[in-house]
């Protein structure tokens, strides 16, 4: 296996990892869980969360990309897209508490993204 597939790999799971903490934060937050079990998520969020590490385990632009919502193409149905902005609004301020490096890796890949972005406009 090549350095450039266990990079991608392990990026592959890193966003997994981040997606499934951060709904689980939103399920916690908004619904308590599974009938008050705050380790379960509710049906609902457990829907969103396999649907959501699915589409990443099948991204073609894992290679390159930063975040979906940097992304240009939106491989999300509309519906789960907004689910996943709700989340991600609700649980990104909130993630700094409960999970502070994945919190602080997020905002540096975030910083870097935007000054890429403002060096190439």
């Amino acid at each position: 296996m090549s350095a450039n597939k266990i990079d991608v790999e392990k990026k592959r799971a890193e966003e997994k990892k981040l997606l499934s903490v951060m709904i689980g934060i939103y399920c916690r937050g908004n619904h308590g869980g599974n009938d008050g079990n705050k380790k379960e998520l509710c049906d609902s969020c457990k829907k969103l969360e396999e649907y959501a590490l699915f589409r990443t385990e099948k991204c073609p632009f894992m290679e390159t990309k930063t975040f979906c919502s940097a992304c240009k193409v939106h491989c999300y149905a509309k519906e789960q897209r907004e689910q996943i902005r709700a989340v991600m609004r609700y649980a990104g301020p909130r993630m700094i508490f409960s999970h502070p490096v994945l919190a602080l890796k997020h905002i540096r890949t975030t910083i870097k993204e935007k000054r890429k972005k403002k060096n190439v406009s």
